[in-house]
C-alpha cells in the first residue's frame, strides 16, 4: 500500500526527537542512565507501531512475538560494536559498526529459522541478558563530559541515521515475512545512532559504558513487545501502545527501585 506523506513525516519527527533526547541525557545526566533508557521501548515502539499502521495490527502483533527473541540479536550487535570499536573517532565507529552488524545479521538469521512462542522468545532473550551482563561486568563506567551543545553536523547525522533506520525497517516489513519484520523491529533504532554520535564526540570509553548497561534495560522492552503481541490485534494500535508503555514503565520503575535497594543493602553489609 502507498504510505501517506503525513505518516512518513511522523516517523521522521519522532525518530529525531528520541535520538536527541538520549544524547541530551548522556551529556547532561549520565551514560549509565542513557544506557538504561536505550533499553526502553523507543525505537521498537516506533517500528512496531508504524508496521501495524502501514500493514495491519495483526501482522505487527505476530511480528512482536519474534521481536521478543530478536532482542538477543540486538545484544549481539552491542557486543560486536564493543569488540570492534576500540579506537576513538570515525575509524572506531566504522570498525564497531561493521563488527556489530555482522554479529546482528548472524544471530538474526538464526532466530528467524525458529518458530518462537511468547514464552520461548522471552526465555531466549532472558538467557542472553544474563550472559551479556556477566560478560560486561569488568567494563568500567566512564561518564561523557559536556561539550557545550550540539553542532549542525551532529544534528544532521542523528536525524539521518534514526530516520533512515526506521524507514528501512518499516519499508522491508512490506516485503518480508512477519518473523523478519519482528526481528528487525528489535534493531536498536535509537541506540545505534546514539552510540555513533557519542563515539564521535566523546570517544570509545563512554560508549562502552552505555553498552554495558544496555542489557539491564531490556526488561522493559520485553514487557512492551509481549504486551503489544497480545493487544494490537484485539485492542488496536492506540490502546495496545499505551498498555505496552505502561507495562514497560512499571518494569523499569520496579527494576531501578530494586537495584537501589540491593545497592543500599550491600553498602550496609560492608
Amino acid at each position: 500500500m502507498d504510505v501517506p506523506l503525513s505518516w512518513q513525516l511522523a516517523k521522521l519527527l519522532v525518530s529525531i526527537g528520541v535520538v536527541l533526547g538520549l544524547s541530551v541525557i548522556a551529556e547532561r545526566l549520565s551514560t549509565r542512565v542513557a544506557g538504561l533508557l536505550s533499553g526502553y521501548p523507543l525505537g521498537t515502539a516506533i517500528a512496531l507501531f508504524f508496521i501495524g499502521l502501514e500493514i495491519s495490527p495483526a501482522f505487527a502483533a505476530e511480528g512482536a512475538v519474534h521481536t521478543l527473541a530478536g532482542f538477543s540479536a540486538t545484544l549481539a550487535l552491542g557486543g560486536g560494536y564493543l569488540l570492534g570499536a576500540r579506537r576513538d573517532g570515525l575509524p572506531g565507529v566504522l570498525a564497531g559498526t561493521a563488527a556489530g552488524l555482522v554479529a546482528w545479521l548472524i544471530v538474526s538469521a538464526l532466530l528467524t529459522r525458529v518458530d518462537f512462542t511468547r514464552l520461548t522468545g522471552t526465555l531466549t532473550t532472558l538467557v542472553a541478558i544474563a550472559v551479556f551482563i556477566r560478560l560486561y561486568r569488568r567494563v568500567p563506567d566512564i561518564a561523557a563530559q559536556p561539550k557545550g551543545g550540539f553542532s549542525w553536523g551532529a544534528l544532521a547525522l542523528r536525524a539521518g541515521l534514526a530516520a533512515g533506520i526506521i524507514f528501512l525497517i518499516t519499508g522491508l516489513a512490506h516485503v518480508l515475512p512477519s518473523a523478519w519484520a519482528g526481528v528487525m523491529a528489535a534493531f536498536p533504532v535509537t541506540m545505534y545512532p546514539f552510540l555513533v554520535i557519542l563515539h564521535l564526540t566523546h570517544g570509545a570509553a563512554p560508549v562502552a559504558t552505555v553498552i554495558k548497561h544496555y542489557p539491564a534495560g531490556l526488561g522493559s522492552l520485553l514487557c512492551y513487545a509481549l504486551s503489544v503481541s497480545l493487544t494490537y490485534d484485539t485492542l488496536g494500535l492506540a490502546w495496545g501502545t499505551l498498555i505496552g508503555f505502561a507495562a514497560a514503565t512499571a518494569w523499569l520503575v520496579a527494576w531501578t527501585r530494586g537495584l537501589a535497594w540491593w545497592q543500599a543493602l550491600r553498602a550496609t553489609a560492608t
